[in-house]
């Protein structure tokens, strides 16, 4: 398996149609009601095997993880190195300016100043010239009893507000356990639960960290963590989509 398996000029002008394709009047919605929502089919089984096949060859990577280590959770993951591969590369640049619309509208919503250019080269130069200059997205893989702890992806002072988890293994066939859960924090009341129900191939796009909520007196804001309950059996892979770079 080599990275240029995933690098074509079609991947990088489907990925832009798939985009467009999705309802992105009901995704929207999903996101400002519940901080989540799914775009079904968003990869086809073979573009899931191929990604999924990539993990164990580390020329791909700039670091591999090993949860344990650093009290995550069980499992592992393995950040991509640049050039990214070019499916992946074309989803994150396709996503970026619809999500930062959503963004630039929640960040009005909770009074905050900053908002994010509309292409996603030019947030990536913000990012660099911060100084975060590493690359975010990733491969995840989960084995028999491991799991995420709930957990924010920030990286660095400038970060997305939305990110995307793409499921690359089919739940009931390939593994069993394994849900997304997003845990939302509000003021002065019990945490929330949110699980997503997930197919091979579909993405789930979520709030990184804060999002706005209507209240009897506009909108206030509420904190986010997200994770993976434990996986009965079987093996799972997920890649992450993350806007901004790290330091």
């Amino acid at each position: 398996m080599t990275i240029h398996s995933l690098n074509t000029k079609r991947a990088g002008r489907s990925t832009e149609a798939r985009v467009a394709a999705q309802d992105w009047r009901v995704l929207v919605t999903e996101l400002n009601v519940n901080g989540c929502a799914v775009m079904p089919d968003l990869l086809s089984p073979e573009e899931c095997a191929d990604i999924a096949a990539l993990y164990p060859h580390e020329e791909h990577f700039r670091s591999h993880v090993v949860m344990a280590r650093h009290g995550f959770g069980k499992g592992e993951y393995r950040y991509f190195r640049y050039p990214l591969p070019d499916l992946i590369e074309g989803l994150r640049s396709a996503l970026y300016p619809r999500l930062a619309t959503v963004a630039n509208d929640w960040n009005e919503k909770m009074g905050l100043a900053l908002r994010y250019p509309a292409e996603h080269a030019a947030f990536l130069k913000r990012c660099h010239d911060e100084g975060q200059v590493r690359p975010t997205p990733l491969l995840l893989q989960y084995g028999p009893g491991d799991f995420n702890c709930l957990h924010q992806d920030l990286y660095g002072a400038l970060a997305f507000p939305l990110q995307v988890a793409v499921l690359l293994s089919e739940p009931g066939e390939d593994f069993t356990g394994g849900e997304f859960v997003l845990i939302e924090q509000r003021p002065r009341t019990q945490s929330r639960a949110e699980v997503v129900p997930l197919k091979r191939g579909d993405a789930v796009i979520f709030a990184v960290h804060n999002r706005p909520v209507q209240g009897t007196k506009g909108y206030y804001r509420v904190n986010l963590r997200h994770g993976v309950s434990r996986l009965r059996s079987g093996r799972r892979h997920t890649v992450g989509i993350i806007f901004h770079d790290a330091r």
